[in-house]
């Protein structure tokens, strides 16, 4: 397929998504940049968004292999990778592959699980591999974790790890839904539409993981020039000056702009990076990586706001 039959084909997963997901746009969005960069999606939003159903419906339009993971205070590091077993038939232990053994991971709700469990994701997400035993075990390719989360002011959530948040690509923030919008989906569900029968609503596979390689690989030729790349290194690093900012984004946030930025401009027919594309991909890069100062907090203040403010003062390159 050349790279105008593979962006049509993912205009035509858009349109399947669709078919069971109303109001999303951005997040589906952002699912297909982090899909095509290589790269994971924390999804954000109060219960009941279908942040789930979203990544159900991206899956099953791609023929990869999903498994979901709901995450539970009681859930162990082992429910996750895997664990050594002892098989009393053959009087030996073995290693039983845990559901990160697959295409697409949907880490559900993985805020209400404790840190301990959640950074069990750690080498899988940044080595796709899993080690245990002293033997390492590589990951299906490809390989994305959707994580959801609540908002961390809901009541049994914990703060994700740092290094955890780091290695996400991307962090995608879906809101309540506009009141035709939700009209919409009553309009639906009134008629029959069942979220659990995603075939019986019409949604059809799209691509398939050799069709998706190759799109990844058309974006990774997508070039930047040495002034866009300084472009988006200064963002990365105005985050670390900020006087709102006690941490900043790190290198590989900046390295995660770069990928982020080259997905989007491949997706709207450019073969080349601009600043439009990196100023596009700041919020959803960055607003997981940076922590606010509590006086910052305290008056309010948000990450995306910083952000914006932060991309209005540097300076774009003619």
């Amino acid at each position: 397929m050349t790279d105008n039959d593979l962006r049509q084909a993912i205009g035509q997963v858009r349109s399947e998504v669709g078919k069971a997901v109303v109001g999303q746009d951005g997040a589906v969005t952002g699912l297909i940049i982090a899909l095509l960069a290589g790269g994971h999606v924390l999804l954000e939003g109060v219960p009941g968004v279908a942040k789930t159903l979203l990544v159900r419906t991206l899956s099953h339009t791609l023929r990869l292999q999903t498994t979901r993971v709901q995450f539970t205070p009681d859930l162990m590091p082992g429910d996750v990778t895997g664990s050594t077993v002892y098989d009393p038939r053959s009087g030996s232990f073995e290693f039983r592959e845990g559901p990160v053994f697959t295409n697409i991971l949907l880490a559900d709700e993985i805020n209400r699980t404790p840190p301990k469990t959640q950074s069990a994701l750690l080498e899988a997400m940044e080595e796709r591999q899993v080690s245990a035993d002293g033997e390492t075990r590589p990951l299906p390719v490809p390989f994305l974790v959707a994580a959801t989360q609540n908002p961390i002011e809901y009541e049994g959530t914990y703060t994700l790890p740092e290094a955890q948040l780091d290695r996400f690509l991307l962090k995608l923030v879906l809101d309540l839904p506009a009141r035709e919008t939700e009209v919409e989906v009553l309009a639906r569900h009134a008629t029959g539409f069942n979220p659990r029968d995603l075939a019986g609503a019409g949604v059809s596979p799209v691509l398939d993981a050799a069709q998706l390689a190759d799109a990844q690989a058309a974006v990774r030729r997508v070039t930047a020039g040495a002034d866009v790349l300084g472009y988006a290194v200064d963002l990365v690093r105005a985050t670390r000056s900020s006087p709102s900012v006690r941490l900043g984004v790190s290198p590989r946030g900046a390295t995660a702009l770069l990928a982020a930025s080259k997905a989007w401009a491949w997706l709207q027919g450019f073969d080349a990076i601009t600043p439009d594309h990196v100023q596009a991909m700041v919020l959803p890069v960055m607003r997981h990586r940076i922590q606010l100062r509590p006086e910052a907090e305290l008056e309010g203040v948000s990450a995306d706001a910083i952000l914006r403010s932060i991309v209005q003062q540097v300076q774009v390159p003619i």
